[in-house]
């Protein structure tokens, strides 16, 4: 694939997901402003369309590609909201290569070239001049309380137990340990590895959760002793957005005719707590912590349970070797890396950690048998 053409494919896969994104909007602002960027990468394809079409007239113009379809059907059950942290990444990345563009060329960039990613991160911020009221909980009538970094969490928890317990078990393995030492040492580092995690994510999300209830108690304290100075703050952070002054003393006006909406829009502004956020229960991020890494962790010690030996070896790496590529191949819809990359960088250092502690285990296993 060529550069021209890849560029067309990555204009194509940006229209057709701000397009499924607007057409899930509950918001009719959002709504309008994603396909309003819509119909701007629509028109970027056709530029670039038009263009390979002069060198080739029977060119025809890609479909969305899988990675992209895949991303909005994951939307669907993680969050959409992490479909706007890629689509940010994309304009970044736009944006950075039209202003070299125009450095080669002579030209000087007008700074317009980071609009997209500007309109973006105010969606994701859930205020603005353009977007007012269109806040990010609504951006989504299926968004899950597990938030839309979960696949992301989903991936590198599954990730972090096939790594460790593969490593973990050909380190024994090497030591020529018996059959039953190796599976007793894999089930008790898949437990470990497990319990730990699930402790650790219990305790992130109830702190992060008190933290966030302490602050919002304060800020409504706050709000309630001196409704007008939070006016002003309110009224201040969207002129520092870049909204006249007037439009936003009108705006802070307007939300605070409603304290519930005062409170809510306060808590986002001031202190960037969204409190459907804090809808998450740490039990049961905990538990899904505990699952993730143990389906990972299975993978290497499972041959254990059937056989032994040499040929307990081989299929623990080989099923080893299949999950990472799998890790690795869902790394590529964060990362826009192709998929047969993404699966072979992932494989390659699986392989270099568990090769390192094969050896080392091999090392003490023969210091100590001398």
């Amino acid at each position: 694939m060529t550069k021209q053409t890849e560029q067309l494919q990555l204009e194509v896969d940006t229209a057709f997901l701000y397009e499924s994104l607007a057409n899930i909007q509950e918001d009719a602002s959002t709504a309008e402003v994603l396909r309003e960027l819509a119909g701007i990468e629509k028109s970027h394809v056709d530029h670039f369309l038009a263009k390979a079409r002069e060198s080739n007239p029977d060119f025809k113009l890609p479909p969305p590609s899988r990675r992209a379809r895949i991303q909005f059907k994951l939307g669907g059950i993680f969050g959409y909201d992490f479909i706007i942290a890629n689509l940010s990444s994309v304009e970044r990345m736009l944006a950075r290569s039209t202003i070299e563009q125009k450095l080669h060329q002579g030209e000087k960039p007008n700074g317009f070239e980071h609009n997209h990613l500007k309109i973006l991160e105010s969606i994701s911020q859930n205020s603005t001049a353009n977007v007012t009221g269109g806040f990010m909980s609504k951006m989504e009538g299926r968004h899950k309380s597990v938030g839309g970094n979960a696949l992301r969490a989903a991936v590198l928890g599954a990730n972090d137990g096939l790594v460790s317990n593969m490593s973990l078990v050909m380190g024994i393995a090497g030591a020529a340990a018996g059959n039953n030492t190796i599976l007793l040492t894999g089930l008790a580092g898949l437990l470990a590895g497990a319990i730990s995690m699930a402790l650790g994510e219990w305790l992130s999300v109830q702190s992060s959760r008190e933290l966030f209830m302490k602050q919002i108690a304060l800020e409504a304290e706050e709000l309630e002793a001196s409704p007008e100075h939070e006016e002003l703050e309110l009224a201040l952070i969207y002129q520092a957005k870049g909204m006249e002054k007037s439009k936003a003393q009108e705006l802070a006006h307007k939300i605070m005719l409603d304290k519930d909406t005062a409170l809510d829009t306060l808590l986002r502004e001031e202190l960037g707590i969204d409190k459907a956020e804090l809808g998450g229960s740490a039990w049961e991020a905990a538990l899904t912590s505990f699952f993730l890494f143990a389906l990972g962790a299975i993978l290497p010690v499972a041959p254990f349970f059937f056989t032994s030996g040499s040929e307990a070896i081989y299929i623990s790496l080989i099923l080893s070797v299949f999950g990472l590529f799998g890790i690795g191949s869902a790394t590529s819809l964060f990362t826009g890396r192709s998929v047969w990359f993404s699966g072979a960088r992932q494989v390659a250092f699986g392989l270099i950690a568990a090769a390192v502690t094969y050896g080392v285990g091999h090392l003490i296993g023969v210091s100590i048998a001398g």
